[in-house]
């Protein structure tokens, strides 16, 4: 079964439909490359990819530990680069309530995130800036 399907809709849009939910998500070119950034641009969903990967492999091992990550939040930053135009790096800020989480638990969430698929699937010269705050 194919992953999505998308259709170009003209003016730097398309709209993505994932083929199991039926759900879309549309795309436009960003501001500084000719678009209206009126949604997320396709370098902006690699950014959030990384950041929602991170926070679900998270929740899965804290699901097998019993902790609860509701209300964990991220902040995510990408930065571009120039000839040839690409993402340089992209930082996420982790804001996780504390919930009285012990060094270890904490060193395991976050080593699970670091090493999410989609993190592993990153190419290496794109720098991944990650940090974890609980509070």
């Amino acid at each position: 079964m194919n992953t999505s399907e998308l259709v170009y809709q003209g003016d730097l849009r398309t709209v993505a439909t994932h083929v199991f939910s039926g759900t879309q998500i549309f795309t436009d070119a960003p501001l500084d490359n000719n678009g209206k950034a009126q949604s997320f641009s396709p370098t902006d969903l690699v950014a959030t990819a990384l950041a929602s990967c991170m926070v679900t492999i998270m929740g899965i091992e804290a699901n097998r530990l019993n902790i609860n990550l509701d209300d964990t939040k991220m902040v995510v930053k990408k930065h571009m680069a120039i000839n040839p135009r690409r993402i340089s790096s992209i930082e996420i800020k982790f804001d996780i309530p504390e919930r009285n989480l012990t060094l270890d638990q904490k060193r395991v969430l976050e080593n699970r995130a670091l090493n999410c698929p989609v993190a592993k699937s990153i190419h290496p010269d794109i720098l991944q800036e990650i940090s974890f705050i609980y509070s």
